[in-house]
């Protein structure tokens, strides 16, 4: 199987180049070439701990061409755009740490710095939380955890002081405000105003539980976990992190350890193992568990999930392989785009691809800590 996924991802990469990357069906589907996104980022850091796993140098050529390719000497980068203060456009920066780090140049700093400004400038609720995009006031995403603090915690941890309370903050303040106390799963979104139509008018949440949005926020925990040092912020971000798990865990499907595409409705019409939010919650329980903050059956339950994710989506064709059951994308509004209204039927309705690197790229981080068993 191991020799099976490398070919696959040495595939992916033959065919993609800094002009276009074949697992962002996104932009494929839109016809427009590369620009600077969080797909493409998810995909970077992948590749990145593919690199560390295999020692194979293609995979972190890759991401140094590609991430070259848009970063200026001065630091600043192409196609992005600072006015449109989305947290998803923060996520490829993760990658630039590394590449200061095994490069020496300059300009990869300097692009860590240019991303944390953004940072500084972004505009947020009255609670202290980032909104999500500018196009989203006052809302907080599941999403925008994952795509803005571990690069925060990245930055502080490389170039700062140390100082992780605002991290902690805001993940806080997402448990406190978007857990369903019946159920520790989390809604897709909040509205911190209460005012935008998707929203609950007392409790200000969204009406679902999106699978790969508390994918993306298990994926940020679990990372936190291992950015941060020993001390309280990460013995605080662990514990959001254990109890998520534990909630989430019994809503597996027995038979191949996956997850549906809205969590808690297996049974309703319509609704389907789901791999890329089943990708990260595998990744994550793997990772916590050889990080020591999960118990260590949970190794087990992310293996079987991975394994599920193996037999049920990964198909052959030929000489090829390909992750099949990947939501293309998912949101909530903004207000005029009324049919992202967070139902169930919503959910239900949005594409089904293969081989996006929302999918993709959980996949083979998953497979990296299978590697590590």
């Amino acid at each position: 199987m191991y020799e099976a996924i490398d070919r696959y991802v040495r595939m992916l990469i033959a065919e993609s180049s800094p002009a276009r990357t074949v697992w962002n069906v996104e932009r494929l589907r839109q016809g427009k070439p590369a620009d600077w996104n969080y797909i493409d980022g998810c995909m970077m850091t992948a590749l990145q701990a593919l690199a560390d796993i295999t020692g194979e140098r293609q995979f972190s050529d890759f991401v140094r061409d590609f991430i070259g390719s848009f970063v200026a000497e001065d630091g600043s980068i192409r196609t992005y755009k600072p006015e449109k203060h989305s947290l998803d456009d923060i996520n490829e920066g993760r990658v630039l740490f590394r590449l200061w780090e095994e490069t020496g140049e300059e300009r990869f700093k300097k692009a860590a710095n240019f991303l944390r400004g953004q940072l500084d400038a972004q505009p947020r609720t009255c609670e202290g939380s980032f909104w999500h995009k500018q196009i989203y006031p006052d809302q907080v995403w599941l999403d925008g955890i994952y795509m803005a603090q571990p690069f925060a915690a990245l930055y502080e941890k490389t170039f700062g002081t140390g100082n992780y309370s605002d991290i902690l903050r805001q993940v806080e303040t997402v448990e406190k405000r978007m857990r369903d106390p019946a159920t520790g799963l989390y809604y897709h979104g909040y509205d911190a105003s209460r005012s935008v139509f998707w929203a609950d008018p007392e409790t200000g949440r969204s009406k679902s539980f999106w699978l790969r949005a508390i994918g993306w926020f298990s994926v940020a925990l679990a990372d936190l976990a291992e950015i941060l040092p020993a001390g309280e912020a990460r013995d605080r971000i662990s514990g959001v992190f254990a109890r998520l798990m534990a909630d989430v865990r019994p809503f597996a499907d027995p038979e191949s350890g996956m997850y549906y595409q809205v969590v808690d409705q297996g049974s309703a019409p319509g609704n389907y193992l789901e791999s890329s939010g089943s990708a990260m919650l595998a990744y994550a329980m793997l990772k916590g568990a050889r990080l020591g903050v999960l118990p260590a059956d949970f190794a087990a339950q992310g293996k079987k999930t991975f394994d599920g994710l193996v037999s049920r989506c990964l198909h052959t064709d030929g000489d090829r392989l390909g992750l099949d059951s990947i939501c293309l994308v998912a949101g909530l509004g903004p207000a005029d785009n009324p049919r992202r209204d967070g139902t169930l039927a919503y959910y239900l309705s949005e594409p089904v691809v293969s081989n996006d690197a929302k999918g993709v790229a959980p996949f083979l981080l998953a497979y990296t800590e299978i590697r590590r068993l």
